[in-house]
């Protein structure tokens, strides 16, 4: 089932990455989750999942994306212009919520957001809810990419960084350019190395750590091997953990 979208507004960050705001009547869904859309293309139904950058209750649903060369999407996507119309799925899906995140008790909790590309979507959702900084001391965003060009939503961070500027910590990682006050490494090695943690100013551990990783299967793997060596275990619902994870592909 799907209902009908309306583009009205988009944002081309550079000539592949874009987002795109549409107005469609989904039902209510929880910061981190994701919406499909779709269109029929030769007779054939293509749907691709989406995070929802927004936080609920904004009355539109807003999604980054980027367009690949033979995607059976996304090119088309990046063509939709304002009152363009596209489906939607009318409910939103998906694990990757502060829900899923255990309660932690200790004094001095943090909670990591680490994060390549597009996978920044579903954590500006949850920085822009109430949560996250009632349940958490520190918050940490970790934003990898290649690019500056490719960093979606950095005035927003800064803005957020501004507005909660003891609680929120930003470390910026461009591998190919050079930007000041960020790194330039993949994020692994800058865990490896402890570049992030001297960035962000405190330490990960087991005792006062939560880590949501979202992004490309390389760097979950790596950064997930460094944080069981670290003490950290995968959040399981039958047995709660310091891990949470979702691959972008």
């Amino acid at each position: 089932m799907w209902i009908e979208g309306k583009v009205i507004e988009r944002i081309d960050w550079n000539e592949k990455l874009f987002s795109l705001k549409i107005e469609a009547d989904i039902q209510p869904f929880i910061a981190g989750q994701f919406i499909k859309l779709s269109q029929v293309i030769d007779d054939k139904r293509i749907g691709r999942a989406y995070s929802i950058v927004n936080a609920p209750g904004s009355g539109f649903i807003e999604v980054l994306a980027v367009s690949v060369a033979d995607g059976q999407l996304s090119p088309n996507l990046q063509q939709l212009n304002i009152g363009d119309v596209i489906d939607v799925s009318p409910k939103a899906s998906g694990f990757m919520t502060l829900d899923e995140i255990p309660k932690v008790a200790q004094d001095g909790s943090q909670l990591w957001m680490i994060s390549t590309g597009t996978a920044v979507g579903p954590f500006i959702s949850m920085l822009e809810t109430d949560e996250p900084w009632l349940r958490f001391e520190k918050v940490i965003l970790v934003y990898g990419v290649r690019m500056i060009e490719d960093l979606a939503y950095r005035e927003r961070l800064l803005t957020l960084k501004d507005t909660y500027p003891d609680k929120l910590e930003l470390v910026l990682s461009v591998t190919r350019e050079s930007l000041p006050g960020a790194l330039s490494c993949r994020i692994s090695d800058g865990l490896t190395s402890g570049a992030v943690e001297t960035l962000a100013g405190v330490k990960i551990t087991a005792t006062n750590s939560q880590v949501m990783l979202c992004g490309n299967p390389e760097m979950i793997a790596d950064t997930n091997k460094i944080l069981l060596d670290k003490g950290l275990s995968k959040n399981l619902r039958r047995a709660p953990g310091q891990i949470t994870t979702e691959k972008y592909w």
